[in-house]
């Protein structure tokens, strides 16, 4: 996608009132950062930060925006927020994130991840004012066999874990509400994204190889890592934000060929192992070592998972813009920026408008 039709085709949400669910999470910080460039007038529903330092803090995500501090398990909770704010459009992020915290955290992964998306969709469907929808899930969705060939959107959805079976459980259920109540005529259009491993500055979350990655560089021991040899498809946030801001572009602008689930992977040459990945972070960081620390009897973890984004391509005309080292780069400097007191605000707003510019 090119800059000028990037960013003619982010025009339409200008002005729009945008609700974001978890907007106070990594993601959705950097999401309200670009929503605020875009001068789209936000609301946010969320809990409070998941981390400390966190993103939404250091960066001022909430400087002018509606900031609801609000478990989405309690519906009427929701539709209240969704009554007194008439938003029209939606970008559904808030879950519970993370692969291994879904171990010891099943029940509530499952009540987040599922019920929280039926109630967050609910309002949606009881709000006149909303005309697009967009669900955001992961490429965890799809049933894992350790394919070299990406997943197509058409592809079986499952779930080993419980994180990865809550997200394709709430996929069944978007789908469901696709096809009962939204995209007739007076309801919400309604779209789906599906992104791989993003990463990029101010994730500080536990668990997260870029997070422990970082920790460890800026105190000069080596970084830990669990699984060297797991592949995965890393891009920068922005790609995947990319992705769900086009989706709700075009539905606003009532284009159907939108609906429905898609992938929005980086490209193919980002596609390296954990190893590969921190070498170029230690390379760019210009300094430190990372050495692999097994788990004797660590839970799951897929080895191989990949993304086909040729729908995306084809269909929406979307395409990631930054490669493997390009995006390393971001991060890593990101980083080490923000450890010299660097203004974290402008380091997000600088990498938005390179990506949107560049």
């Amino acid at each position: 996608m090119d800059t000028l039709k990037l960013s003619e085709r982010l025009a339409p949400l200008k002005g729009k009132r945008i609700l974001v669910t978890g907007h106070t999470g990594f993601k959705g910080s950097w999401l309200t950062l670009w929503l605020r460039e875009l001068g789209a007038d936000v609301v946010g529903i969320a809990l409070d930060p998941p981390t400390s330092p966190a993103l939404y803090d250091v960066a001022r995500c909430g400087d002018g925006l509606v900031d609801h501090r609000q478990d989405i398990r309690d519906a009427a909770a929701v539709a209240k927020i969704f009554s007194a704010t008439q938003p029209q459009v939606v970008l559904h992020l808030a879950a519970q994130p993370l692969v291994r915290a879904s171990y010891t955290q099943s029940r509530e992964t499952f009540d987040i991840n599922v019920m929280g998306t039926v109630n967050v969709m609910e309002a949606a469907r009881d709000t006149k004012s909303v005309v697009a929808f967009v669900h955001v899930g992961t490429d965890k969705v799809y049933e894992n066999v350790e394919q070299a060939r990406g997943y197509r959107e058409s592809d079986p959805l499952g779930g080993h874990d419980p994180y990865s079976a809550s997200k394709a459980a709430a996929e069944i259920a978007f789908q469901s509400y696709q096809r009962s109540f939204f995209n007739v005529a007076g309801r919400p259009l309604a779209a789906s994204g599906r992104a791989g491993n993003v990463v990029g500055g101010g994730d500080w979350a536990k668990d997260r190889i870029i997070p422990d990655a970082m920790r460890a560089l800026a105190e000069a021991r080596p970084i830990p890592v669990r699984n060297p040899n797991s592949t995965r498809p890393w891009q920068h946030v922005l790609e995947a934000l990319s992705g769900y801001l086009t989706l709700a572009a075009e539905l606003v602008n009532r284009n159907k060929q939108a609906l429905g689930s898609w992938n929005f992977g980086p490209p193919d040459d980002n596609v390296k192992c954990v190893g590969e990945l921190v070498k170029e972070l230690v390379a760019v960081w210009g300094s430190g070592a990372w050495q692999h620390t097994p788990e004797p009897g660590a839970v799951h973890e897929a080895k191989l998972l990949t993304l086909s984004c040729e729908k995306a391509e084809r269909e929406l005309g979307w395409a990631p813009r930054w490669d493997f080292r390009e995006t390393v780069r971001r991060v890593a400097t990101w980083y080490q920026a923000v450890q010299s007191d660097g203004d974290a605000a402008a380091l997000c707003r600088r990498d938005i408008l390179d990506y949107m510019n560049g």
